[in-house]
């Protein structure tokens, strides 16, 4: 399962793990002993982490409990919840670059004084062997959509895609930056794109509620209430609802996911919310290397996420950076996630590629989809149509083109198209609020 193996770390005054005394000399009576919830992990070489439980057990010992970990291979690393002084940790173990193997990795309970401490198989395997086929090769359009200002709007950019084909129009929701640096979001909508450059923008901060900072936006037909949902970031993740997609002045005051910011998320951005049959999940990235999910039973959607968990962590931050997608591979049965990364040697935009078999799996990087030079999506694996002028050097946030549009996000492996930003590389190393993102389409050509 794509969890950050939590161990956790139970405090339980019964004899599993070892206990012992730390210095010399008369020590205060009393013991610390481990149990772990699992004797083994096994998580995907360069993917997802894994959580382990451990339950610590104290006889005479009141002081706060600290976690470690040893054991681990080169390229590993692990981060904990700690006990405190409370009976139950976790310890989330992350692959990093370690190599496939099995290592025995010893975690240690200790409150300065007492120890006890447990052991577990941590195996790196292969991960899930993917249906959709790298490398990748693709061609780019010339920009498409550009940012279309009026005397409220000195708009400078349009970025951040969201797009749906319905009733035989696209639909498409976007962030806007102006020349103060502000955020807003903006809604257009056409038949062809071929119009797209045409299209009458509605300026979404018209509506009751979404003056200010909202963007990043994500549109979905949430089918079991026969209902649109725009999910974007304020801030926290919010979303409106709406009857008609096409009708943009009709979505409702923004609403919030989460009644206050969870303790365990640092920095969040980029919202994206898909659902299978029984549950819809919440995924976010945090500009800091971790890559989180809440979900909740889709019965309950929009309400009840659970606390957020980290799935997936770098310490490079720019290896998994932000503007996450998730889709469900038609006919593969398979999910596919997209990641933003920045590489080369002036952090160039770039996409990498996970694979799992279920929404709370583990992720396994998709061969020859997953490195700046190998990417999913990437200027070394993008050329531009013939009579196009090569515009940008950075593929960057978008939306894959759906095939359909409900909660299920759903794509068609065998024809991939991906709406996205790109910038005039003149104009890079500018304030990036101020940069001049456009919008154009990458289609898979092998």
């Amino acid at each position: 399962m794509s969890r950050l193996l939590l161990i956790p770390v139970l405090l339980a005054a019964c004899g599993c793990g070892g206990g012992t005394h730390n210095g010399t000399g008369s020590q205060p009576a009393g013991s610390i002993s481990l149990a772990l919830s699992s004797p083994s992990v096994t998580v995907p070489q360069g993917g997802s982490i894994g959580r382990v439980t451990a339950t610590v057990g104290r006889t005479g010992s009141t002081g706060s409990v600290t976690l470690s970990a040893s054991g681990l291979p080169a390229g590993a690393s692990a981060s904990f919840q700690q006990p405190a002084g409370g009976n139950s940790g976790v310890v989330a173990l992350n692959p990093g670059t370690a190599t496939e193997g099995t290592y025995t990795v010893t975690v240690q309970a200790s409150d300065g004084v007492h120890s006890g401490s447990a052991s577990l198989s941590f195996i790196i395997n292969a991960g899930l062997a993917p249906q959709l086929p790298g490398p990748f090769s693709w061609s780019s359009t010339g920009p498409l959509i550009s940012a279309v200002p009026d005397a409220t709007h000195p708009l400078v950019s349009v970025k951040d895609p969201s797009v749906v084909y319905f009733n035989n129009r696209w639909h498409v929701y976007a962030t806007t930056a102006d020349s103060t640096g502000a955020w807003s979001m903006v809604y257009l909508n056409f038949t062809d794109w071929t119009q797209a450059a045409a299209a009458q923008p509605y300026y979404m901060d018209a509506n009751p509620g979404f003056v200010g900072y909202h963007c990043a936006p994500q549109v979905f037909y949430f089918t079991p209430q026969n209902k649109w949902y725009l999910v974007y970031q304020s801030g926290p993740p919010q979303y409106s609802t709406a009857d008609d997609l096409s009708q943009p002045a009709t979505w409702t005051a923004p609403q919030s996911f989460f009644s206050a910011k969870p303790a365990t998320v640092g920095n969040w951005l980029d919202f994206w919310v898909i659902c299978d049959t029984a549950n819809c999940y919440l995924f976010f990235s945090g500009d800091d290397g971790n890559y989180y999910r809440s979900q909740t039973p889709i019965t309950s959607f929009p309400n009840g996420f659970s606390g957020p968990v980290v799935v997936m962590a770098s310490a490079v931050p720019g290896e998994l950076f932000e503007a996450s997608n998730v889709y469900y591979l038609k006919g593969l049965n398979q999910y596919l996630v997209l990641i933003e990364a920045m590489g080369g040697s002036a952090g160039q935009r770039y996409f990498r590629a996970f694979i799992s078999d279920r929404l709370d799996g583990d992720w396994t990087p998709l061969a020859n989809a997953n490195s700046w030079a190998a990417p999913f999506a990437g200027i070394n694996n993008v050329t531009f149509a013939a009579g196009v002028t090569p515009w940008t050097i950075d593929i960057s946030h978008g939306e894959m083109l759906r095939d359909g549009y409900d909660q299920t996000l759903t794509i068609d492996p065998t024809n991939l198209k991906f709406l996205y930003q790109g910038v005039n590389p003149a104009a890079r190393g500018t304030d990036y609020s101020l940069l001049p993102w456009q919008l154009g389409i990458i289609s898979r050509t092998n």
